[in-house]
């Protein structure tokens, strides 16, 4: 009979340890930094309006959407180039720098005197928040155990929504204060979150993983032994060369499904959201739901709403624990595609079979949202994960940042109908893609689920001997 003693000292591989308390530091962290990328991308839209109020700064059309857009665009380099630099020399250092960058460039904003100014300090702060969705998502998925990976990184959007929604109440405080420029201590609002993430991230390790596949085995023992256990084991990845392959690695052969994939679900997600619900009230008014918008109170809607948001993401949650993570996004992407198919081809005065069929829309685009958070973590082997991680997330906004500048042009030129009829085209795109190549990654290693595969192999994965340090 074995006894408890005995029982304690039995190897366990490092993806079937139960959560413990350096997990939870590494949660905390990550969230703590998707919570001030929502506070910060939701603040910036209430202060345009109070800068524009007070004439502290002379904005037209073009500055305004450029300021709007400046935090994104600087998101599509930080993730490419933060995304490649932390899989070349490690993603403790990028975890730190990130942040690093985005207090400084958050805070400096106070000074600011022109909107020139304001703009290149939102594009620095974009650079780090890019590089922190890279390896931020790295980092955690390379330490998750495999039963709570889903949840976890699912919870991402959960946090950022949360982030958002306080930074709009916050906002409307501000604007309807008599703090002297207050706009000013709203842009730096994000700052305060953001050093206390910093602080806490110093002395965070280096990733297992990451060491042991760049030959630093003893180092990897010592971190493992420290916060997980000296009874815990970590595989290695046979299948994947070479210590650092480097961003084109990523079209190659064996990973360029993946990649394509990843790109397109996460793009043809984040494009219809931003355009969508960053011009919700001219969307309302053209689908005759104005009414609606103006029942609410002035801002009281825009609260509304991002709750129904917070509703789904939370949803979500629940979602990739339940179900696989193939089918919830399949299923996401034809709910996504017919409820905006029939929102768009609603007659104009059925306002409660308009709003029955937008508040589907909202809860599933918040609820699936959860899965580009999971999917790119866990397509890809460590060599290669922090770039395919900043590649997919780049090019999510760069689709963003395109949908976002055509919308408003959409309705004038072509309507509302054509307009929501197109971004119901890019959901189905994203449905096709899914069901040709989403990978089942749900209950695997991280190996298991980023195991390269040859267009020729299919969805079919090997199955691997390890060896252990």
């Amino acid at each position: 009979m074995i006894t408890p003693a005995e029982k304690r000292i039995e190897n366990v591989d490092f993806d079937d340890i139960p959560l413990n308390r350096f997990h939870i530091r590494m949660t905390a962290l990550t969230f703590g930094a998707h919570f001030n990328d929502g506070f910060a991308v939701g603040i910036i839209g209430m202060a345009i309006v109070m800068i524009a109020r007070d004439g502290a700064m002379e904005l037209n059309a073009w500055s305004t959407g450029a300021l709007g857009a400046a935090a994104l665009l600087g998101l599509f380099f930080g993730a490419l180039i933060f995304g490649a630099v932390a899989d070349k020399i490690g993603r403790q250092r990028v975890f730190a720098l990130s942040f690093v960058v985005i207090t400084l460039a958050t805070f400096a904003q106070f000074w600011v005197q022109e909107p020139w100014q304001l703009l290149i300090l939102r594009l620095i702060m974009g650079l780090g928040i890019g590089g922190d969705y890279a390896v931020g998502h790295t980092m955690l998925a390379e330490i998750l155990p495999r039963k709570r990976r889903g949840e976890i990184l699912g919870s991402f959007s959960v946090i950022w929504t949360i982030g958002y929604v306080l930074a709009t109440i916050l906002g409307i405080w501000f604007l309807q204060s008599d703090v002297p420029e207050a706009w000013r201590w709203m842009l730096i609002a994000p700052g305060f979150i953001a050093a206390i993430v910093l602080v806490a991230r110093l002395g965070i390790p280096e990733s297992p993983r990451w060491l042991k596949r760049n030959g630093h085995d003893a180092r990897a023992r010592q971190i493992l032994d420290k916060h997980f256990g000296t009874h815990v084991t970590l595989g290695d990845e046979e299948n994947a060369e070479g210590p650092t392959e480097g961003m084109l690695a990523l079209f190659k052969p064996k990973y360029i499904r993946r990649t394509l994939f990843n790109c397109t679900f996460f793009a043809c997600i984040v494009a219809p959201y931003f355009a969508i619900y960053t011009f919700l009230p001219t969307l309302l008014k053209q689908m005759g739901l104005s009414d609606l918008a103006e029942s609410g109170g002035g801002y009281a809607v825009e609260v509304y709403l991002n709750m129904f948001l917070l509703a789904g993401a939370l949803a979500g949650i629940y979602f990739t624990a339940k179900f696989s993570r193939r089918g919830f996004l399949i299923t996401g992407f034809f709910v996504l595609t017919i409820s905006l198919i029939a929102l768009a081809l609603v007659p104009t005065g059925a306002t409660l079979v308009s709003v029955a069929f937008f508040a589907v829309f909202t809860f599933t685009l918040s609820a699936v949202s959860n899965l580009v958070g999971i999917f790119p973590a866990e397509s890809f082997p460590t060599p290669v994960r922090s770039s395919g991680i900043g590649l997919a997330t780049a090019i999510s906004r760069l689709g963003s940042v395109v949908s976002t500048f055509l919308l408003p042009v959409m309705l004038i030129e072509l309507g509302v109908v054509v307009t929501m009829l197109s971004l119901a085209g890019i959901l189905a795109f994203g449905l096709v893609v899914s069901w040709l190549w989403a990978p089942e990654t749900k209950n695997k290693t991280l190996t298991e689920c980023a195991t390269p595969i040859l267009p020729s192999q299919g969805r079919a994965e090997g199955t691997r001997h390890k060896t252990r340090i």
